[in-house]
C-alpha cells in the first residue's frame, strides 16, 4: 500500500509552496475479562490520509479514506481551497515557514509481537488473573484486559521528504472494586500507568501476573482504613502518581501552542509566558525534566514527529530552571524559540498540534528507604483516582487510591481517600528529594485530550519517587 500511495502522491502534487501527505494505518484489538466472563473482543482497523498545503501564506488541510488517485486528487484540491481561504485570515504567514525535508525510518522494538500469540493463550492469561481477584465477598467488581495497537505511518513531502514509522503498543489493565455498605474503594493497575511500546513482553516488564490478588487485598485493606488526615505534611509520591503530576502541571503548561493562545477557547491557556524561558525558577534545584522520544520502551517514542522533525532528547527544565517549551517546528517559528519534535496528530483525520510525548523526571540520588527515613511527619500516596486543575494549569487538586502515613521515618497506617492540593510552580519548588534509579518507573497514558476537533493521543511519562515538603493534604472522596 505504501508504494501505491507514493506513486499516486507524486502524480498529483500541486504547484504550491509546500504539500505533504501523511498516511496512517492503525489496527487494534482489545480483550476484556469482566468478573470471569469474557466480553466480545473488539477489533478495529482504520486507514486514511491527511493532505497539507501551504501556499502564498495560507494553509489548508483535507483528510480522506479514499486512497485511490482520484480520491487523493480531490483531497489535494480541497486543501488548496482552504489554503486560499486562509491567506488573508490567518495570523500566521505560512510562506515564511520552511518545513523540514527529512528521510528516515523508525520501528518499535518488539520481542513478542501480539499477533504471534494465539488469542486462546491471551484469553487464558486474563482468565487466570481475573479468577485471583475474587478473594472475598466484599470484592464487588473486577476485570482484567489487554489492549494492543499496531500503527503504520508514511510521511511524504513535495520537496522529497519521506519518513516511514511502525509502532506496536500494549496497554494492560486490572481493576478491582471493593464495597461494604456505603463505602467503595478501588485499586487499579494500568488505567493511566502501564502502557508501553512493545509486545507481550510488556507483561513481564510490569509484573502483570499476580497483580489481581495483590490489588484485591489492597482494596479490602482500604475499606477498613481510616480517612486521610487534613494537615500540612511532607508528601512522598510514588511514580504512578508522579506521572499525573508531571502531565498536568508541567506537560500541559509548557505546550507552546497553548502559551501563544491557540488552546485558550477550548482547553485553556497557561500560566507560563514566553519571557520565562531561560530564567524562570519552575522548581527546586533537584528538578530535571526531559522530553525524550528516544526511550524506546515508552509509549510515545518515535523517530520523527508529524511535521518531519527528527526527535531527540531535550531538557525542558534543568536544575529547576525553565529552559525549553514543548513546541514543534511551526510553533517554534511563530514564537521565535527553540523547542522539540512534538507536533503530533492522533490519527490520519487530524492535523498535528503541539503535544507532550515522553516527558520524564530524571532520577536523583535518594533510595526509597532514605526518603522515608528522612520524613518525620508525612504520607506516601499511590495511583491517581481524580484530578482537577484550573484553565491556566496552575492551581490543582489531585486524589489518589491509596495513602500510607509516615511517622518518625517509618511507614505506618494505611489511609483511604488521600488528596493533596497546590499551585504548580510553588509545588515543584517544594521538591526536596528525588529517588534514584531503583525507584524509577516507566508509565504511559493512552488518553490525553486536546485540540479542536478533539484529539486523544498517547503520552509517556517516567519518574522516580519524589518527596515534596509541607504540602496541604486532606481526606474525603473528590
Amino acid at each position: 500500500m505504501q508504494d501505491l500511495i507514493k506513486q499516486r502522491f507524486y502524480k498529483i502534487i500541486p504547484k504550491v509552496d509546500f504539500c505533504s501527505l501523511r498516511y496512517v494505518a492503525e489496527h487494534s484489538e482489545k480483550l476484556v475479562i469482566r468478573q470471569n466472563v469474557m466480553e466480545p473482543p473488539v477489533t478495529k482497523k482504520d486507514i486514511g490520509v491527511m493532505i497539507t498545503v501551504f501556499d502564498q501564506g495560507g494553509a489548508g488541510y483535507a483528510a480522506t479514506s479514499d486512497l485511490t488517485e482520484s480520491g487523493l486528487r480531490r483531497a489535494v484540491k480541497q486543501a488548496q481551497s482552504w489554503a486560499i481561504c486562509s491567506r488573508k485570515q490567518s495570523i500566521v504567514d505560512f510562506s515564511k515557514i520552511a518545513m523540514p525535508q527529512i528521510q528516515g525510518h523508525y520501528q518499535s522494538q518488539v520481542e513478542k509481537p501480539w499477533q504471534t500469540v494465539p488469542i486462546t493463550d491471551k484469553i487464558e492469561l486474563l482468565q487466570n488473573e481475573s479468577k485471583q481477584c475474587k478473594i472475598n465477598d466484599k470484592i464487588a467488581a473486577w476485570q482484567a484486559s489487554l489492549w494492543s495497537v499496531q500503527t503504520e505511518q508514511l510521511y511524504l513531502t513535495s520537496d522529497g521528504g519521506e519518513i516511514s514509522q511502525q509502532h506496536e503498543y500494549l496497554m494492560p489493565e486490572i481493576r478491582v472494586t471493593a464495597n461494604q455498605g456505603i463505602e467503595t474503594q478501588y485499586r487499579t493497575l494500568g488505567e493511566f500507568t502501564t502502557g508501553r511500546q512493545g509486545g507481550l513482553e510488556v507483561l513481564e516488564q510490569i509484573k502483570f501476573i499476580g497483580k489481581g490478588k495483590q490489588l484485591a487485598e489492597e482494596a479490602l485493606q482500604l475499606l477498613a482504613a481510616p480517612n486521610c488526615p487534613a494537615k500540612k505534611l511532607d508528601l512522598l509520591l510514588a511514580p504512578d502518581q508522579m506521572m499525573l503530576q508531571i502531565h498536568e502541571s508541567i506537560g500541559h503548561p509548557l505546550e507552546l501552542d497553548r502559551i501563544i493562545g491557540d488552546e485558550r477557547n477550548y482547553a485553556g491557556t497557561s500560566f507560563v509566558t514566553l519571557d520565562m524561558f531561560g530564567n524562570y525558577q519552575y522548581g527546586s534545584p533537584w528538578l530535571n525534566v526531559s522530553f525524550d522520544p528516544s526511550m524506546t520502551e515508552q509509549l510515545a517514542s518515535y523517530g520523527f514527529d508529524d511535521e518531519g522533525l527528527p526527535a531527540k532528547k531535550v531538557f525542558v527544565i534543568r536544575e529547576g530552571i525553565l529552559e525549553t517549551p514543548l513546541g514543534g517546528h511551526i510553533s517554534q517559528t511563530r514564537a521565535g524559540l527553540s523547542g522539540v519534535a512534538n507536533s503530533r496528530a492522533n490519527n490520519w483525520n487530524r492535523p498535528p498540534i503541539d503535544r507532550m510525548a515522553n516527558l520524564n523526571v530524571e532520577a536523583g540520588q535518594s533510595s526509597l528507604q532514605e526518603m522515608i527515613s528522612s520524613i518525620e511527619a508525612g504520607i506516601l500516596m499511590q495511583t491517581n483516582i481524580s484530578w482537577s486543575i484550573d484553565d491556566s494549569r496552575n492551581k490543582f487538586q489531585f486524589g489518589c487510591e491509596r495513602g500510607q502515613l509516615i511517622e518518625n521515618g517509618e511507614l505506618t497506617t494505611v489511609v483511604k481517600n488521600p488528596n493533596y492540593r497546590g499551585i504548580s510552580a510553588t509545588f515543584w519548588r517544594n521538591l526536596s528529594k528525588v529517588g534514584n534509579k531503583d525507584t524509577f518507573q516507566i508509565m504511559g497514558v493512552p488518553y490525553c485530550g486536546k485540540g479542536e476537533p478533539n484529539q486523544v493521543i498517547r503520552v509517556g511519562h517516567a519518574s522516580p519517587a519524589c518527596v515534596f515538603s509541607n504540602i496541604d493534604v486532606f481526606g474525603g472522596a473528590v
